[in-house]
C-alpha cells in the first residue's frame, strides 16, 4: 500500500489526456480509457490476490469524493473487511430493502385487489378507494408502510374524528386492515398504529359520545295501506318493484338485484343467494299471492333476466325513490319500509321476533341460539307475509282510525 497520498491535482486530472492509469497514492487510480473516458479505480492485494474496485467516473465524483471513498476502502482492509466482498453484500442487503419498499397507497391497491374476488358490491370497492384517497393517501399515502405510527393516523383521522365519525370509523378500519396486510407480507413490523382497542380508544373520542345516530326515515304501519293505495297510481316499472319491497320487507339491493331464476313461482319462494345478500348467507322470502301478482305481471312482459329490468341490467339504485319523489313523499326511505314492517309484527301480531327477524334476513345475535338454529321458519314466515300483505292492502275505510288485523292473534303462534 503506497504510503504517499494526494498525488493529483485537480488541475492535472483535468488535464490528463493519455491513456493509462494515474497514481494519487494511498491505492486509489485515475484510469483514461483508450476513448479518454476518466474513471476512478481502488487496487488492493488480499491473500496474495490483487483486485480493482471501480468508484465512479469523474463526471460524476470529484477528486475529493474519490479519495474519501478510497479513505473508507483502506479503513475496511485494515479491519479485515474485504472491500469488494463488503461491497456485494451491501447491494444484496439495498435490494432485499428495495424489495420490501412499499408506499402506504401501494399496499392499499395490493389489498383491494387481493380482496376483490371476496367483495360482492363493487361499490364497496370504490367506497374503499374513495375514503382511502380522500383522507389517508394525502396525510401518508407516498409513505414507506414502515413509517406508519400513531401520529401519521391520528392526524389523518382527528379533521373528521368529530364531525365525520363514522366516515372515520370506516377509513380508521380500513388502515388498521391494509397495515395489517402489510406486516403479514413483512413489509413492516410491529403492532399496528391504527387499532382501536387499547390504543387509539385512549386518544380518541368513543363513537358513541359523537355519532348522532340516524334512523330510516319510516312510514306509521297504520299509513301503509293509504300509501300503497296511493302506490298503485304511479305508472311504471320501479313503481312495482317498490310495491314488491315493501311486502317482502326487503333491502333495495336485494330487489333490483332480483333475476328470474332466484324465483319459484310454483313454490312461491324468491331464493337470494348468498353473495347477494348483506350477511353473506342464502335467504329464502315467501311470496304472498299479492307479491306473486306482481311477478306475474313483470314476468308477461319479460325482457332479460331481471324480475325489474332498466335500461341496460336492473333498475338503479335511485329508481324507487324517484317514485316517493315523485309521490311528494320525501319525508321517508325505502328503506324505512323494512321498519314499517318490523313495527307492524311487534305491535299487531304475537309473532315471536325470531320469526320476524328472519323475515327481515337479520342475523341471530344470540351465539348459542345461533348454533343450534338450523331452519329458516320459512312455514312461519309464510303465514306473516300473507298477514303483511293483506293488511298493506286491506280497504281503507272512513274515518283517522285503521284497525289493526286481528287475524294475526290466531295464525301467529
Amino acid at each position: 500500500m503506497s504510503r504517499i497520498k494526494n498525488k493529483l491535482t485537480a488541475r492535472a486530472v483535468e488535464t490528463k489526456k493519455a491513456p493509462g492509469y494515474y497514481s494519487d497514492g494511498g491505492n486509489l487510480y485515475l484510469r483514461v480509457s483508450q476513448n479518454l473516458t476518466k474513471t476512478w479505480a481502488f487496487y488492493y492485494k488480499k491473500d496474495g490476490k490483487r483486485t480493482e474496485m471501480g468508484l465512479g467516473s469523474f463526471g460524476n465524483v470529484s477528486l475529493d469524493e474519490a479519495r474519501e471513498k478510497a479513505d473508507t476502502l483502506r479503513k475496511q482492509l485494515a479491519s479485515g473487511i474485504v472491500p469488494l466482498i463488503e461491497r456485494q453484500r451491501q447491494t444484496s442487503e439495498d435490494k432485499a430493502q428495495r424489495a420490501k419498499f412499499m408506499t402506504f397507497s401501494q399496499c392499499a391497491d395490493a389489498y383491494i385487489n387481493s380482496h376483490r374476488a371476496g367483495w360482492k358490491n363493487p361499490k364497496h370497492i370504490q367506497q374503499w378507494q374513495n375514503t382511502l384517497s380522500q383522507y389517508a393517501f394525502p396525510v401518508f399515502g407516498d409513505l414507506d408502510v414502515k413509517a406508519i405510527d400513531t401520529g401519521l393516523i391520528t392526524k389523518c383521522l382527528e379533521p373528521i374524528w368529530l364531525t365525520k365519525n363514522e366516515t372515520a370509523g370506516r377509513v380508521r378500519g380500513r388502515i388498521e386492515s391494509i397495515l395489517d396486510w402489510a406486516t403479514v407480507h413483512e413489509y413492516r413490523e410491529g403492532v399496528n398504529p391504527a387499532r382501536w382497542r387499547g390504543h387509539l380508544d385512549k386518544l380518541l373520542a368513543k363513537p358513541s359520545k359523537v355519532q348522532k345516530t340516524e334512523h330510516h326515515k319510516a312510514l306509521p304501519y297504520t299509513e301503509i295501506n293509504g300509501f300503497i293505495d296511493q302506490l298503485h297510481q304511479q305508472d311504471g316499472i320501479a313503481a312495482k318493484c317498490l310495491e314488491f319491497t315493501i311486502l317482502t320487507a326487503a333491502r333495495t339491493g336485494e330487489t333490483i338485484g332480483a333475476t328470474w331464476d332466484e324465483i319459484d313461482l310454483g313454490a312461491k319462494v324468491w331464493t337470494i343467494p348468498a353473495v347477494r345478500m348483506k350477511a353473506e348467507r342464502e335467504h329464502r322470502v315467501s311470496l304472498s299471492g299479492h307479491a306473486l301478482t306482481i311477478l306475474n305481471e313483470m314476468a308477461a312482459t319479460r325482457i332479460n333476466n331481471y324480475v325489474f329490468p332498466g335500461t341496460k341490467k336492473g333498475l338503479s339504485n335511485m329508481a324507487m325513490l324517484a317514485v316517493l319523489k315523485r309521490m311528494d313523499r320525501a319525508d321517508i326511505t325505502v328503506h324505512g319500509f323494512r321498519s314499517t314492517f318490523r313495527d307492524w309484527a311487534a305491535e299487531s301480531t304475537a309473532y315471536p321476533g325470531e320469526v320476524v327477524e328472519m323475515a327481515l334476513a337479520h342475523a341471530i345475535k344470540n351465539l348459542t341460539e345461533a348454533a343450534y338454529r338450523r331452519g329458516d321458519l320459512l312455514e312461519k314466515r309464510s303465514r306473516l307475509m300473507d298477514e303483511w300483505a293483506r293488511f298493506c292492502h286491506a280497504p281503507i275505510l272512513s274515518g283517522d282510525v285503521i284497525p289493526i288485523n286481528k287475524m294475526a292473534q290466531s295464525h301467529g303462534r
